[in-house]
C-alpha cells in the first residue's frame, strides 16, 4: 500500500494493492500489522459502520467529545468527497482541512485520527460508504462542526444536485462556538 501524508497530523490517504484479472479484483481493506503503520499499534477497530445514501446527501462534519473515534473510512459503491478537519485546539493545524474523492473506483482510503472532525459528500448517484471506527458511538458526546463555516472554508466540489443534510447536521456549530 502507498500513504500519502495529507499536511494534518494524524490524517492519511491510503492507497492499498488491488490486484486484479479478468475475474475481477481483490485488496486487503485492513491488516492489523501493515496498518500499525498509520494508524499505531495502540489503537484497535471496535465497531464498523455502513452508510448508504443518495447524491447531495452530506454526513457531518462529526466527531465526539468524549471518546473520540478514530475513523478508517472507504467508499464501496460510488463515490464521496470526504473530508477531516483539525479541530485540536492545541495543534499547529488546528482549523485546517483535507478533503479528497474516495471511490469504488479508486478503493482509497483515508485516516482520520480521534479528534477530528470528518463527513462526506455523495457525487454519485448513490453511495455506499464503510467506517471501521477505534471507540463506540456515544450520542451523549457527539459534535457537529457545520458544513460551509466560513473559517474552515471547504472547497466542496460544486453538484448536479441539492444539498441535503440532516436536522442534526444543520444545527452544527461553527469552529469558533466549538
Amino acid at each position: 500500500m502507498i500513504i500519502h501524508e495529507t499536511g494534518i497530523e494524524g490524517v492519511s490517504l491510503i492507497e492499498p494493492k488491488v490486484f486484479g484479472d479478468h475475474r475481477g479484483f481483490f485488496v486487503e481493506t485492513f491488516q492489523k500489522e501493515r496498518y500499525a503503520e498509520v494508524i499505531g499499534s495502540d489503537l484497535e477497530f471496535v465497531q464498523d459502520n455502513h452508510s448508504n445514501s443518495p447524491k447531495g446527501v452530506l454526513r457531518g462534519l462529526h466527531f465526539q467529545t468524549k471518546r473520540p473515534q478514530g475513523k478508517l473510512v472507504r467508499c464501496v459503491q460510488g463515490s464521496v468527497f470526504d473530508v477531516a478537519i483539525d479541530i485540536r485546539q492545541d495543534s499547529p493545524t488546528f482549523g485546517k482541512w483535507f478533503g479528497t474523492e474516495l471511490s469504488a473506483e479508486n478503493k482509497h482510503q483515508l485516516w482520520v485520527a480521534p479528534g477530528l472532525a470528518h463527513g462526506f459528500l455523495v457525487l454519485s448517484d448513490s453511495a455506499d460508504f464503510e467506517y471501521k471506527c477505534t471507540d463506540y458511538y456515544d450520542s451523549s458526546a457527539e459534535g457537529c462542526l457545520i458544513w460551509n463555516d466560513q473559517t474552515v472554508n471547504i472547497e466542496w466540489p460544486r453538484i448536479d444536485a441539492p444539498i441535503q443534510l440532516s436536522e442534526k447536521d444543520l444545527k452544527g456549530k461553527t469552529l469558533e462556538q466549538l
